[in-house]
């Protein structure tokens, strides 16, 4: 993980500002660029896997394509989203201040703002009052998966330069993962997708959670390079 942060951030990039004065560190991703800062995680290489599954299920269908992306960050799952699929309408939703701020410029420096709420909020409970429930095509995210203790050991680099909650997914860095299992369900349309990523050595332990959910079809995972799941995929069963 500490390679795949130095390469996210070597691709950022200082673009300059009408006045001539240095602007704002820009970050590539999905070809989109993305404004960061230094209370927003870097996207990684490996969560394009998550973005090219997600528009992946979103092409071919109907215009009135509705999502969620949950923990969404500086927004780049669903600015990326909305800028590749025309037809698509995105809630996003994340916790901090600093997150919320940062994706709503984002939104705007891309010209998806008409098409892009983000909220603030504890997961879900962000969009309490909005009417979402029953209505999402699919719910993408990408939670913490790395336990406490590792954060406190063999992976504290990572906070040197980038906040906790991003990456803090509780005692065994799933706990994000089970509320987002359980709960993405009342957001989506019968046969509407949940797509989320987890980290390396995860895939039985989602797979069991997504099965004891009794609310999707048996999931799909999609592999990284080096043939590791990354993501998983998986379709909210019809209840009739």
């Amino acid at each position: 993980m500490g390679r795949a942060r130095d390469l996210a951030r070597a691709t950022m990039h200082i673009v300059e500002n009408s006045g001539g004065k240095s602007g704002i560190a820009l970050h590539r991703f999905m070809d989109i660029e993305l404004e960061l800062g230094p209370d927003v995680l870097v996207p990684r290489e490996e969560t394009e896997i998550l973005g090219r599954a997600a528009i992946g299920i979103l092409n071919g269908r109907e215009p009135d394509i509705r999502v969620i992306d949950m923990c969404c960050g500086s927004g780049n799952l669903g600015l990326a989203i909305a800028s590749k699929v025309p037809g698509a309408r995105v809630w996003s939703a994340d916790l901090t201040d600093s997150t919320v701020a940062t994706a709503r410029r984002n939104a705007d420096r891309l010209g998806v703002a008409d098409r892009v709420t983000i909220a603030q909020g504890d997961l879900f409970g962000a969009f309490d009052g909005l009417d979402l429930a029953g209505s999402m095509d699919l719910v993408v995210c990408n939670p913490p998966y790395i336990s406490s203790a590792r954060l406190e050991g063999d992976r504290s680099e990572l906070l040197a330069s980038e906040p906790r909650e991003a990456f803090d997914g509780g005692p065994y860095g799933l706990s994000i993962h089970q509320r987002l299992i359980r709960d993405a369900a009342a957001f989506l349309k019968p046969g509407g997708w949940l797509a989320f990523e987890f980290g390396e050595g995860q895939d039985r332990q989602v797979a069991a959670l997504l099965a004891r959910a009794r609310a999707y079809a048996p999931a799909e995972f999609v592999a990284d390079g080096a043939k590791t799941p990354r993501v998983a995929i998986v379709r909210k069963l019809d209840p009739a």
